[in-house]
Parts: C-alpha cells; sequence; structure tokens
C-alpha cells in the first residue's frame, strides 16, 4: 500500500474518532464552535527527545513540549481568553511520517483550565516539513471549564527540526450542568 493510502485510511480512522468519542449527554447541551490561527511567531517547541528506533531508517520515536500563545485577539472559549496552550506529545515516524499522542492544558486569564488528548496522524513532504491532522476529547477542566466536555480538531504545518509550527484549531464544546 502507498503512503498516501495509508495516510488517508489514518486520517479517515482520526475523524471518525471526533465521531465516536464525544457522545453521550451532549444533545441536550448547547455546543459552541471556536477556531483559531495559531502562527508560528507565537509557537515554540520548548523541549524534544528523539531516538532513533534502528529498525529502519528514519524511524525515529519523539517527546515533544510545544508551547502557543494568544498575546493579541486571544480566542474566547466559555466567556474567558485563552492565554496559552501548553502540549506534551510524543510522535513515532518513520522519515516523517506516522503517529502521535497529543496532551494538552488550555490555559485562561483568570488561570482556569482545561484539557485535551488527541490522536495525530503525520505526512511529510520529502523536505522536512509535515503535514499533520489531529482530534481528540476535551477531556475535563477546572473553575469554569469543569463541566466542559467537547471535541478539539487541529490541522499543523511543522518543521521540528527547524522549530517551526504554524496550525488552526477548531474546538466544539458544550458545559454540562
Amino acid at each position: 500500500m502507498n503512503r498516501r493510502r495509508i495516510f488517508t485510511l489514518a486520517v479517515m480512522a482520526v475523524l471518525g474518532l471526533a465521531v465516536a468519542v464525544p457522545a453521550g449527554d451532549a444533545s441536550a447541551q448547547q455546543k459552541q464552535r471556536v477556531s483559531f490561527k495559531i502562527p508560528a511567531e507565537n509557537t515554540k517547541y520548548t523541549d524534544q527527545h528523539v531516538l532513533e528506533v534502528g529498525d529502519v531508517p528514519g524511524h525515529q520515536v519523539r517527546v515533544y513540549e510545544l508551547h502557543r500563545t494568544f498575546p493579541s485577539n486571544p480566542p474566547v472559549i466559555n466567556g474567558v481568553k485563552l492565554v496559552e496552550t501548553w502540549g506534551r506529545n510524543t510522535s513515532d515516524y518513520t522519515e516523517g511520517n506516522g503517529t502521535g499522542n497529543l496532551y494538552t492544558v488550555y490555559v485562561f486569564e483568570n488561570g482556569d483550565k482545561f484539557f485535551a488528548r488527541g490522536a495525530l496522524v503525520a505526512q511529510s513532504d520529502g523536505s522536512g516539513k509535515l503535514t499533520t491532522t489531529s482530534v481528540g476529547p476535551i477531556t475535563g477542566g477546572t473553575g469554569k471549564f469543569a463541566g466542559i466536555r467537547g471535541v478539539v480538531r487541529n490541522t499543523s504545518t511543522a518543521d521540528p527540526k527547524a522549530g517551526f509550527n504554524v496550525g488552526q484549531t477548531d474546538i466544539e464544546y458544550w458545559m454540562e450542568k
């Protein structure tokens, strides 16, 4: 099977999680949607550890932290401005193609937080740049976000070696009572 077909099947599987994961009692709650772009200048890889697996050339596992800030025109979720996100993530790539797991903390101006996890699929263009798609559930929150539920979707273009990452995030959420 060629890489494009594998990538397409993997993306379909990951996006299928968006439908299956946040089922529950959501139909009784009012869903909200927030979409925002994260420019490269507001995104920084703060830590990365890469290990060569050694089974085939270019197979690496990585643990990394991604910090994003919103210094101007921040997204507003549940009436509160988003200040920053912290992603503690893993990847399993062969020549830039593969999967990953995301664990993100969303931090708001009042100190409240919510948490999300996600599954990621990456595809390399051969030059070191990656195109990624991820999706996963909101797993909980604090303060004003204690009852938050929903799903986070993201598409990004990245070059981890160069420290470059730019993305588009779409959050669909509701507050359980």
